[in-house]
């Protein structure tokens, strides 16, 4: 396994654990017992078309965690939303999670929150790209009801930062100066890998 690739995995543990206060592992275990394989192969089937969806997907877990906790907020859509802020433009993996819940709500109607399957998702894209290891993603987690584009401005690292400003706001989330490199790194990485059209 790639070096990058073990250091994205160790930030996604840590971005799973950090801002999932009050859950637990196996939290769906009697109430929808196929809700890991049912993202697993979420994630699996759109890597088959785009392999750039796997970097997509940790990428969006991250600035999901960084403003409001992992509440999926990134995911809600609208007018002035996290998903409308410049940082927020380019994320990949929507789909995926629309997928998941589409199926999901089938399963087991109400019950997966949109917040749980973006986190069981980037653990999936970084275990499928790197061909395992896999690890227990603690799941629980409620759907946030806010979602400001402003926060993610405020709260997101950006380019125009200086390096010390992003290393506070990394300090400030319990995240080491190796986390931001690895997450901020991965974000080059998931533009850096799609595929180029032919001439």
């Amino acid at each position: 396994m790639s070096v990058v690739l073990f250091l994205a995995m160790a930030a996604a543990i840590m971005l799973t654990t950090v801002h999932g206060q009050g859950t637990r592992v196996g939290f769906y275990s009697t109430t929808c017992p196929s809700v890991e394989t049912t993202v697993r192969s979420a994630v699996q089937s759109r890597f088959g078309s785009d392999p750039t969806v796997m970097a997509g997907l940790l990428r969006m877990h991250f600035h999901d965690c960084f403003v409001q906790g992992c509440d999926g907020s990134v995911l809600i859509s609208g007018t002035g939303t996290e998903r409308t802020a410049i940082p927020n433009l380019s994320l990949n993996g929507f789909t995926v999670v629309d997928d998941a819940k589409a199926q999901l709500e089938a399963a087991c109607p109400g019950v997966v929150s949109c917040a749980d399957i973006l986190a069981l998702a980037a653990r999936d894209a970084v275990d499928i790209q790197a061909n395992g290891p896999t690890w227990a993603v603690p799941t629980g987690r409620r759907d946030g009801t806010v979602s400001r584009a402003q926060d993610a401005l405020d709260n997101l690292p950006g380019p125009s930062d200086s390096v010390e400003s992003q290393i506070q706001k990394f300090t400030d989330r319990n995240l080491s100066v190796q986390d931001l490199v690895t997450l901020t790194g991965n974000y080059s990485r998931s533009i850096s890998t799609k595929p180029q059209k032919q001439k």
